[in-house]
């Protein structure tokens, strides 16, 4: 059955325009699972391909490097057509990456299967909140954004959990075949529930990304979130060995508190969107500061379980809607040019969050825990900062309603 809804007018068909919301949310959720699933099968992964687990490793990280690049190169390419074309495309390259890395002979071709794993990983998110923008009413942005981030915090929590579970019971290959009819499902349900939404003659198409640092309130907020991701991941990167070393859990415990951050997580998503609608810079500001008191407490309260626990548990509710409220800030800073402005964002995130695990793996291997979790806090303090120069930025020229 066709469906041909006018994109100006989201509001007129509401359960169809949530409908599509909660596909792309699926398609997110495999996304992000299929992302990070080889965590939890290195070991497995290199015995079959006759690699060192190191290789195995760089799974992770060629889908991260090819996602940046299409998220800096494509949101040209993205606004010159349908974006329910582009978002299904996207979606068949998660099938066709799966199946790919399932059957992979060898290691080039479980390469190349990631590598297309990385180009629908930052070519789906560059261009979703412009997409989310075109199915629901303005005031609904943020709602529709904590759903996909919704996904990606589940996604984040379960995805090495399972990989285990599943790689246990059928081996990584079939773990990574899992992932094929969950795509497939996502896909058909797009393509059922997602209107057309052909270019608009007044959207802006800028060649170059970089192009949007010459406004100060957009460089002053990629810088925050620039901050914000290279801070969070300085410290959440080595959250494992922080909690068996100085804090002294078990591996049962040590699960439980990663799923007690990605519950918290999903709370603090669910709620932020209704508190963005009249505070989104108080939510910018707030959000690295409190993180930064954590990371400070951390340290002072790390070798007893309760009260890092709840502390870890504060960190997940506050850290994993972060995505949101920078999503809905860049609807409200760069409406008329969001795909740019999410490959530009997205490209930052990954970035910042390959500099974070660097920089404070280095700091934690030299001179211990306390010294990754003060930059950590410092870097989160500096993100508040620019979050204020953005928010000062964005009062300059208008009184913009809705940024106070």
């Amino acid at each position: 059955m066709s469906i041909a809804i006018s994109s100006d007018a989201p509001a007129s068909r509401g359960s169809i325009a949530w409908s599509a919301v909660l596909s792309m949310t699926l398609g997110v959720i495999v996304l992000i699972a299929s992302e990070f699933m080889p965590v939890s099968l290195l070991t497995p992964i290199a015995d079959t391909l006759r690699i060192t687990e190191g290789q195995a490793g760089q799974a992770i990280s060629i889908s991260g490097v090819f996602a940046v690049l299409t998220s800096l190169f494509s949101s040209s390419l993205v606004a010159r057509h349908d974006r329910r074309t582009v978002t299904l495309f996207f979606t068949s390259l998660l099938i066709v990456s799966g199946a790919i890395v399932a059957i992979a002979p060898n290691y080039v071709i479980m390469m190349g299967g990631r590598a297309l794993l990385g180009v629908a990983i930052g070519g789906f998110w560059s261009m979703s909140t412009a997409t989310v923008m075109r199915l629901v009413p303005r005031d609904a942005v943020p709602k529709a954004l904590a759903l996909l981030n919704g996904g990606n915090a589940l996604a984040a929590t379960i995805a090495a959990p399972l990989g285990s579970f599943l790689g246990s019971i059928v081996g990584w290959r079939g773990t990574f075949s899992v992932v094929v009819p969950l795509a497939a499902a996502a896909m058909v349900w797009q393509f059922m529930s997602m209107p057309r939404m052909p270019p608009r003659s007044n959207e802006r198409r800028t060649g170059n990304v970089f192009q949007l640092l010459r406004r100060s309130t957009v460089a002053y907020g990629m810088s925050a979130i620039f901050l914000f991701f290279t801070g969070q991941f300085a410290l959440f990167t080595y959250l494992r060995p922080f909690l068996e070393t100085v804090t002294g859990v078990d591996v049962t415990m040590l699960s439980l508190i990663l799923l007690a951050i990605g519950l918290a997580g999903l709370v603090g998503t669910s709620i932020v969107g209704t508190i963005l609608k009249s505070r989104l810079f108080t939510v910018l500001i707030a959000i690295p500061i409190a993180m930064a008191s954590i990371a400070v407490a951390l340290i002072v309260f790390g070798a007893s379980p309760l009260p890092t626990a709840a502390l870890l548990g504060i960190w997940g509710l506050v850290s994993v809607p972060a995505p949101v409220a920078w999503g809905t800030w860049l609807t409200r800073t760069v409406p008329d040019d969001a795909d740019a402005g999410g490959g530009l964002m997205v490209a930052i995130i990954q970035l910042a969050i390959t500099l974070g695990a660097t920089v404070g793996g280095l700091l934690f291997d030299a001179n211990g825990y306390r010294s990754t979790f003060v930059l950590s806090a410092g870097l989160l303090c500096i993100s508040a900062g620019m979050a204020v120069l953005a928010w000062k930025a964005a009062e300059q020229p208008v009184k913009l309603e809705g940024f106070r």
